[in-house]
């Protein structure tokens, strides 16, 4: 029913029930057949609408008992009109005057009007479902802290994240002799000061999503900037730093790669992105947003070691095609080939065998399993890593030995939590594996594969709501290979306790404060340690 219709019902139905009403006073009995006429003059009832009504009134006038005693009126022209005469029953109700007309053509008018507005409103709903295109949509998802702007551009997620950070960090020498290897700097017999970055640098991340032809699609750039002056060299920008003037910082550009899956049938990684073997063990290391064991405190490089080297090898950024598995009842696995590494001399004075040829890829792999056990969040992982290491050479090999190596390595690690609670243990072993870095000094000079081992235990509780203690402890090994000559400056351990505070003033902010205390030990007399306060902030968004 339209709304002209139903407001002529409305108005007609006003007009009966004053039709209906008693009698009134003789002076006022006229004023409902004058209202009759004037809606018959704007045309709001017909001519048989406007009979109906006036012969119903005029009925009910003559049978009123006291009609023959009514008084004759004149209306305003001076026409008689005692042939309608009316009163009203009850003379308690007045007879409609002008104010009522005035406010039922208003709201006829309104009526017309409201009716003309939704005519319009639809035909503009239709004309937008018609031209809708989601590809020409751009909005910004709703903001979840810690995960970055996400911005929609009509079938495609772009997704910028990032943090910086920066910590004044004082290195006391705590003595010692050198430790080839070592992760110690104490024998240098010197403190530093620097303003550095932590075990993270700077980071800009750029994530773009979409879904075509049913096939999810993905492609990241992470851009890492230190703070400190930049001096490249062998380990490019991760080398020891420049505390020169006039320098500039580094960029570690360390990922590129694209995604292609689906749910069900698993994701292709194909590009530069975190190795699978050891992944996890930095990843859960609570001194990736601080600083750990510095390294070099004078000279700093775009990062801090962490806990690398004391208590884990570096899984490093590599070039790579990985396969990632769908994730099954909390169970999922990975494996890649990924670009070859040289076996490297870390120690120095030609202590260890070096490579630099490679016929066949890396491999690594890994599972990780997520459940909930008695209450406790829990993942559990372990992973593994090959390399055939050919044409190794060294001052006890010539250059046309051809002879090679097998590395293996693998670990296992398992993360709990529960309420404030949070607990790491994590352990691996390797075979040519070497410490600090994959494959630094891991082949003895006379070919044979150094074993190495390392673990680390990390505890953390969360004392207030915003308030965070950690305490973890690591070691790494690495042992004498068979037949090798004994090297009494060689490192055999390394090892480190680390205590901080972590306080999240914001969802972007969190204020940091650590102590770490790191030691070298060689297979020789020869040790050597450091302590290092640290205090600084980094911001995530």
């Amino acid at each position: 029913m339209s709304l002209k219709l139903r407001h002529r019902l409305g108005l007609l139905g006003s007009i009966v029930c004053l039709g209906t009403v008693g009698v009134a006073q003789s002076a006022q009995a006229d004023d409902y057949t004058e209202l009759l006429d004037i809606l018959r003059a704007k045309g709001s009832l017909t001519r048989g609408e406007y009979n109906g009504l006036l012969a119903h009134h005029l009925h009910r006038t003559h049978t009123a008992p006291d009609v023959q005693q009514s008084s004759y009126r004149k209306s305003p022209s001076g026409r008689s009109r005692s042939s309608r005469n009316a009163n009203y029953g009850d003379s308690s109700l007045d007879a409609p005057d002008v104010t009522t007309i005035a406010a039922a053509s208003a709201a006829r008018r309104a009526a017309a009007d409201a009716e003309a507005s939704a005519r319009s409103a639809q035909s503009t709903l239709f004309r937008a479902q018609h031209d809708y295109d989601p590809a020409s949509i751009v909005r910004v998802k709703p903001y979840v802290a810690g995960k970055g702007v996400t911005i929609q551009a009509g079938q495609i997620d772009i997704n910028l994240s990032g943090f910086i950070n920066g910590y004044y960090t004082f290195n006391g020498a705590g003595g010692g002799s050198p430790v080839a290897g070592g992760v110690s700097t104490g024998s240098t017999g010197f403190d530093s000061s620097a303003v550095r970055n932590g075990l993270l640098p700077g980071g800009l991340i750029l994530k773009l999503n979409t879904t075509q032809d049913g096939i999810d699609l993905g492609a990241v750039f992470g851009m890492y900037p230190g703070i400190n002056n930049a001096d490249v060299g062998t380990f490019n920008a991760n080398s020891g730093g420049s505390p020169v003037g006039l320098g500039t910082a580094g960029l570690d550009f360390r990922q590129v790669y694209m995604t292609a899956g689906t749910k069900d049938l698993g994701t292709i990684k194909i590009g530069r992105d975190i190795a699978l073997f050891a992944a996890d063990a930095i990843l859960n290391d609570a001194t990736l947003l601080s600083v750990g064991s510095t390294g070099s405190n004078a000279n700093p490089a775009n990062t801090s070691l962490g806990r690398i080297g004391v208590g884990y090898v570096y899984t490093d950024w590599l070039p790579q095609i990985t396969y990632i598995s769908p994730k099954w009842h909390g169970l999922q696995g990975s494996i890649g080939v990924m670009t070859p590494l040289d076996e490297f001399n870390y120690a120095g004075g030609g202590r260890s065998a070096v490579s630099s040829q490679h016929s066949s890829p890396m491999v690594q792999g890994k599972v990780t399993y997520d459940a909930t056990i008695e209450g406790f969040t829990a993942r559990f992982w372990s992973s593994f890593l090959i390399q055939h290491q050919q044409s190794l050479t060294s001052n006890a090999l010539s250059d046309n030995s051809k002879h090679s190596a097998m590395v293996e390595a693998g670990d296992v690690g398992m993360k709990l939590t529960k309420g404030p609670f949070e607990g790491v243990a994590y352990y691996y072993y390797g075979s040519g594996l070497g410490t600090t870095g994959l494959f630094f000094d891991g082949v003895a000079t006379n070919g044979r594969k150094r074993n190495s081992e390392g673990y680390y235990v990390q505890g953390a509780y969360k004392i207030l709501p915003r308030l965070k203690i950690v305490g973890s402890y690591g070691v790494s090994n690495l042992y004498s290979a068979a037949g090798e000559v004994y090297d009494p400056l060689m490192v055999r351990r390394n090892e480190s306790e680390v205590g901080a505070l972590y306080y999240n003033l914001t969802d972007w902010m969190t204020i940091v404060g650590e102590y770490a205390h790191t030691k070298s030990d060689s297979h020789g007399p020869n040790k050597e340690d450091d302590s290092t306060i640290s205090a600084g902030a980094m911001m995530t968004f």
